[in-house]
Formats: C-alpha cells, sequence, structure tokens
C-alpha cells in the first residue's frame, strides 16, 4: 500500500493495494481485526485511511510470524500509535534478520563442510579428523579469511577428490610440521633464524602442495589470523605455550627473506 491514502476504499481496491484476497478481508472483518468504518448505500464494505493503516500494521505483524490473537492484541494497544507500532515492527525485522543471517552462515558452514569432505563418510571423518569436519586447518584459515576467493575454491576443488588415505597424508605433515616447529621454540632457535624460516616456507609449501597457491602476502594474512583469532592460537599454545607468535614471526621473517631476494 505505497499510495497516500485520502478517498475511501473499495474492499476490492483495498485488497489489490495490500496484496490480499478479497475474502482476508471478509474474514478479519467478520473476526473483529480489521472492519470497514463505512458502509455504501448498496451496503458495500468501504475502508477509511485508518482501516487501512490498520490493515497494514496487521499484515506486518503477520509476515514475522505472529498468529491472529496476538496481532489483534498489538494492534489494539491503545497505548501504541502509529509511530510505535513501526519502530516495534522495525526492531523485530532487525532481530528476525539477524536470525536469518546466523542460519544462512550457518547453512554455509555446513555446506563448507560438505564439500571440504565429501568423499569421507562421518565415520571416516571421525577416524582421520577427530572431528566431522575434514579439510585440513590451512583450508579452514583461508576460508575465515578470504570466503568465497579463487584461493578457497580452488582448495574445495581439490578437497573434494581426496581419499581417506590423502586426508590421513596431509594431516600427518600438517602436525610433522607443528611438532618441528614446537621443537624448534623449546630448542631456543629465533623465530628470524634460518631453520624456522624453512619451517615457515615448507608450512607454506604444504598449502600450495595440497590445498592452493599460498603466496606470501597471503601466507602473511595467515599468520596474521594466529594471533588474531583466539581459536588459531589456542591451537598452537596449546601444543607449546608461545608457539602462535613463534610461528607468526617465523612466516613473516621468512616473506620478508624471499621478497628480498
Amino acid at each position: 500500500m505505497d499510495e497516500h491514502l485520502s478517498e475511501p476504499l473499495t474492499v476490492g481496491r483495498l485488497a489489490e493495494l495490500a496484496g490480499v484476497t478479497v475474502r482476508t478481508l471478509h474474514h478479519y472483518d467478520e473476526i473483529g481485526l480489521v472492519r470497514p468504518s463505512q458502509r455504501s448505500a448498496a451496503g458495500y464494505r468501504v475502508y477509511s485511511a485508518a482501516d487501512a493503516e490498520r490493515l497494514r500494521q496487521v499484515l506486518v505483524y503477520r509476515r514475522l510470524g505472529f498468529g491472529l490473537r496476538e496481532v489483534a492484541e498489538m494492534v489494539s494497544d491503545p497505548s501504541a500509535d502509529t509511530v510505535a507500532h513501526l519502530r516495534r515492527q522495525r526492531e523485530l525485522l532487525i532481530a528476525q534478520r539477524e536470525r536469518t543471517d546466523a542460519l544462512v552462515a550457518a547453512i554455509d558452514k555446513e555446506l563448507e563442510a560438505r564439500a571440504m569432505g565429501i568423499s569421507l563418510t562421518p565415520q571416516e571423518q571421525l577416524e582421520v579428523f577427530g572431528t566431522s569436519k575434514p579439510g585440513g586447518e590451512w583450508a579452514d584459515e583461508a576460508q575465515e579469511r578470504w570466503g568465497s576467493t579463487h584461493a578457497y575454491r580452488e582448495s574445495s576443488r581439490r578437497a573434494s577428490a581426496y581419499s581417506k588415505e590423502d586426508w590421513r597424508r596431509i594431516k600427518a605433515e600438517a602436525d610433522q610440521g607443528v611438532a618441528a616447529f614446537a621443537a624448534a621454540l623449546r630448542a631456543g632457535l629465533p623465530s628470524c633464524g634460518p631453520a624456522a624460516m624453512d619451517l615457515a616456507e615448507e608450512h607454506r609449501q604444504h598449502i600450495c602442495r595440497n590445498f592452493y597457491d599460498c603466496g606470501y602476502e597471503m601466507h602473511r594474512g595467515l599468520a596474521d589470523m594466529y594471533l588474531a583469532d583466539s581459536r588459531f592460537a589456542s591451537n598452537y599454545d596449546g601444543v607449546e605455550p608461545g608457539l602462535a607468535q613463534y610461528v607468526h614471526d617465523a612466516i613473516i621473517a621468512n616473506a620478508d627473506r624471499r621478497q628480498a631476494s
């Protein structure tokens, strides 16, 4: 109902403007939800601008999922004027949008998990990863930062073809890399030294071999994520305290070394 209503409306015209059926308006009249203020000389329903506004309120609340009894109570509240209804409806719509966004995000995560583990059964996923979501931490990190970029699409394409044995190999390589970083940290090797930088380069090559072409700038982005996102930091620091910072610094030093050469 986008028109500015000044003239009384017939039931057919109001139904057309509101996008509902005449039968719906008849029902609303019968139950006292939206009653026409007037009748024509021939006895037909005639709706005023105030009637049309009440109908608009009813339809918004109905589309928000409220039942007819709840809607009747809300639109009949003497303490709520048109502005109050608009504010309430806006708040409800924003809350509904947030719930919808959360649901879409959850569905996206499920689609991601299925794309990344399409060749594995749930039992195989648990066997290999200890979780129902395979894909390797490097692929997950790429998704967190780059979403639907070419790198992530390439990672999903490769991952969807991996067998259980492929995933075992990839996970073993990743675990070995983390263990090597932890050993270097415990040995007191500097993160900017050649040994740590070599481990960082192997980390980058692991991503390139198994998921997507990870350039040095993208690798820097992953390193920053290890510190910015507590989930990733705790994964490393759970192996060895301070490991997230150490891996981050080694990756940055390696990128600087390669780009300076």
